[in-house]
């Protein structure tokens, strides 16, 4: 029998089966790793006495990290799912229901983290008081819970219950029938049957992230008033396409509704870097609509993010616990913005009204409109809706029953017109049905969320669509990449009369296609560019960074300024994008009239050197960027010398040598070159505090910015390098 043979799925992620022993251990769980295992024929549909099901893992072992080059590691609630309902573990009567449960291997952080996870990704809020937390009076609180518990089959079971766990450390563990697990590293386990033995890394090589299990090509998209841009149309278990969402465009402003996994990929794929969005909209807090969740802090300033407060609550206490982190870190990654129940709420010219939807955890369905000559124009969009039948399943008029006028509510909400409405028809018991709108007044039915093709019954009710199709609901007459270029000079230049602002925008604006180069290394510089529209990168060796510009990035000025000949690295449009491009004599003239020629010349030096690290090149603006270059201090160190440890936290960067950092135990947590950062210990406090030693004779930058964390990217990275250095030991 092949037992002990493993398989890379996908970078962070193998495949290790022994089927002598009866384990299948999926080796990493980033999001929709579900789908690559089927696209990889790991997951098949099989037929045994009479039964179809999938076949699949049994056991997950998990990654050390929270998070790996800006993605959730760690996203076992679809993986469960899985076994528990696709494979049958946990239904009467299956083949498959044998007593044996899905097995969690891992660290003892990481397996309580995620029995948390997927605690509050089953139920979301899991009692009556934290129901009536939100603003909900008691009595429609304990209707919510009756809800509930009618999805969760009367109880609420912690999930130790389903699933079974095992802590790994240094020393080999025993898993089932002979086959053991010990931990060898950082992010590093070996298994061992019968005198052989397999190491498993689960580590992702430097800047290539967890990869998406389908490709969606390059779109370029124009901007209208208001539209509906189609972002995903599939499910959770759909191995072809992105999992159902959709973007809001208006005024030139970009909005997301649900964080769907793979959000940075599909985002590029439609030409739309993070930089550009202004916040999400959040109907639940499934993976399918949870995972996407990273790619939203990678960004140079909090986004808005809307839901309901029962929503937000939900979703804030899943991530905390799959962050093993405090629920209030939440809000120091995102701008709260709380939407109240059936009313039309206020948002940037935008009006948005939510409306419950039964489902085990806190949901919403959203409806957007805008005002046109026409009057309003609506757009719903109905992310896990229950049918009409389970719906009338729960009517009674028993102690755990739902009132029936309750129930007569959500179906009539359901069934509210609007010019546009996308479904959700999956069918089961926690999705809708396209049958119960056949006789819906909206204009416009879109079917979605499913991982199989229309019956021809539900392609007489609604339609399709489509990766990249748009809906056009008012469309535009303005030139919104020149405000929005406005909008960032006149941000970025305050103290500059607008009517200069105006000249220099009296510009070209280029269009880049995805992978075309836009300034080679070794280039002559002949103007400045600013980016628009779209995600560029920019790659230089010598660092070894790989970094995603953000909007309105500045390109070239460090060579206008002569502090050096030619491109020391390479400017590559990831996506399809747009750039704005100024002369070398309107710009200096702009800079000139204005005073602020030596300004720029001043701070230049600090803005392109903090644009080649990995902590502040991907996303950090030019006006945050240049507020950090004003607070950092240039520093020449000697080898052997200890950093002096201060009372406020500083973040040092290294310019050029090297230090060594030690725990209170002196045991090496790691090595920092040019490039790099040490000192985010400090400001997570760390007792006792880590040291660090110069190794080699160093400049380094001493930063005292102390508002570093209100800037969600760099958050989240002095996050995953802490995470990563105290996992060494």
């Amino acid at each position: 029998m092949d037992n002990l043979i493993s398989i890379q799925v996908t970078p962070g992620v193998v495949w290790l089966q022994v089927p002598e022993a009866g384990l299948y251990i999926l080796c990493g769980a980033p999001s929709e790793v579900v789908k690559h295992l089927v696209q990889r024929g790991l997951i098949q549909t099989v037929t045994r006495d009479g039964v179809t099901y999938e076949t699949g893992p049994n056991a997950i072992l998990l990654s050390d990290l929270l998070v790996q080059n800006g993605g959730f590691a760690n996203l076992t609630e679809f993986p469960v799912l899985q076994m528990l309902y696709r494979q049958g573990m946990i239904l009467p009567g299956h083949p498959n229901n044998t007593g044996v449960k899905p097995l969690l291997i891992g660290s003892a952080t990481q397996v309580r983290a995620q029995m948390d996870y997927i605690h509050r990704g089953n139920y979301g809020l899991v009692s009556k008081e934290e129901i009536m937390a939100c603003g909900i009076d008691a009595e429609l609180a304990d209707i919510m819970m009756r809800v509930k518990r009618k999805f969760a089959f009367g109880t609420i079971r912690h999930p130790s219950e389903l699933i079974d766990s095992l802590e790994v450390g240094d020393q080999p563990q025993l898993i089932r029938h002979g086959v053991t697990v010990c931990r060898v590293g950082a992010n590093r386990y070996r298994f061992a049957f019968r005198e052989r033995t397999v190491d498993v890394d689960l580590n992702l090589p430097p800047n290539i992230p967890y990869q998406p299990p389908y490709a969606l090509g390059y779109h370029r998209i124009q901007q209208p008033y208001y539209a509906v841009l189609h972002r995903g149309e599939g499910d959770g278990w759909d191995p072809h396409r992105p999992s159902m969402a959709s973007i809001i465009m208006l005024q030139g402003r970009i909005y997301l509704i649900d964080a769907a996994p793979g959000l940075f990929y599909t985002l590029s794929a439609l030409g739309i870097d993070i930089s550009e969005v202004e916040g999400i909209f959040h109907t639940h807090g499934h993976d399918d609509h949870f995972a996407g969740l990273p790619a939203l802090i990678h960004s140079g300033r909090r986004l808005k993010y809307y839901a309901t407060p029962l929503v937000r609550a939900a979703v804030t206490k899943k991530f905390a616990a799959l962050m093993s982190m405090e629920e209030e870190k939440f809000g120091q990654f995102f701008e709260i913005c709380d939407l109240a129940f059936d009313q039309w709420n206020p948002c940037d010219g935008l009006e948005v009204m939510p409306l419950y939807s039964p489902h085990p955890t806190e949901t919403s369905v959203l409806m957007f409109r805008a005002m046109d000559n026409e009057g309003y124009k609506v757009y719903a969009h109905w992310a896990d809706i229950a049918s009409f039948k389970v719906l009338d399943g729960m009517v009674g008029d028993g102690p755990g029953d739902v009132p029936a006028d309750f129930i007569h509510k959500v179906k009539r909400d359901y069934l509210r017109p609007a010019d546009i409405k996308k479904l959700d028809v999956d069918g089961g018991m926690i999705h809708g049905m396209a049958e119960d709108f056949r006789e819906d007044r909206s204009k416009r039915l879109i079917l979605s969320h499913t991982d199989r093709p229309f019956t021809l019954e539900e392609m007489k009710i609604g339609s399709e669509t489509s990766f990249g199709a748009m809906d056009v609901l008012i469309p535009g007459y303005q030139g919104y990449l020149y405000q929005r270029a406005f909008r960032y000079l006149k941000a970025f230049f305050p103290e500059v009369d607008a009517g200069q602002i105006r000249m220099m925008l009296n510009s070209p604006i280029l269009e880049y296609n995805a992978g075309t180069i836009i300034h080679r290394f070794g280039e002559t510089q002949g103007s400045i560019d600013i980016v628009l529209s779209g995600t560029v990168s920019y790659l230089d060796s010598t660092f070894g960074v790989s970094n995603h510009l953000s909007f309105g990035s500045l390109i070239g000025v460090n060579l206008f300024f002569g502090k050096q000949n030619v491109f020391e690295g390479t400017y590559r449009a990831f996506s399809h994008c747009s750039i704005m491009r100024f002369s070398n004599t309107l710009f200096r003239a702009f800079l000139e009239s204005n005073g602020i020629l030596t300004y720029m010349e001043v701070i230049l030096d600090k803005i392109d050197f903090l644009r080649k690290t990995w902590l502040f090149g991907e996303q950090a603006s030019f006006a945050s960027l240049g507020g950090i270059a004003r607070e950092m201090e240039l520093c020449s160190v000697a080898a052997g010398v200890d950093l002096e440890i201060p009372a406020q936290p500083d973040l040092w960067l290294v310019v050029q040598g090297k230090v060594q950092i030690y725990d209170a135990q002196d045991h090496k947590l790691g090595e920092v070159k040019a490039g790099g950062f040490f000192g985010e210990s400090l400001f997570f406090q760390v007792d006792p505090p880590w040291r660090f030693r110069v190794e080699q004779d160093s400049e380094l930058y001493r930063v005292h910015e102390k508002d570093l964390l209100e800037i969600p990217i760099v958050h989240w990275k002095m996050l995953e390098i802490f995470a990563k250095r105290r996992k060494i030991f």
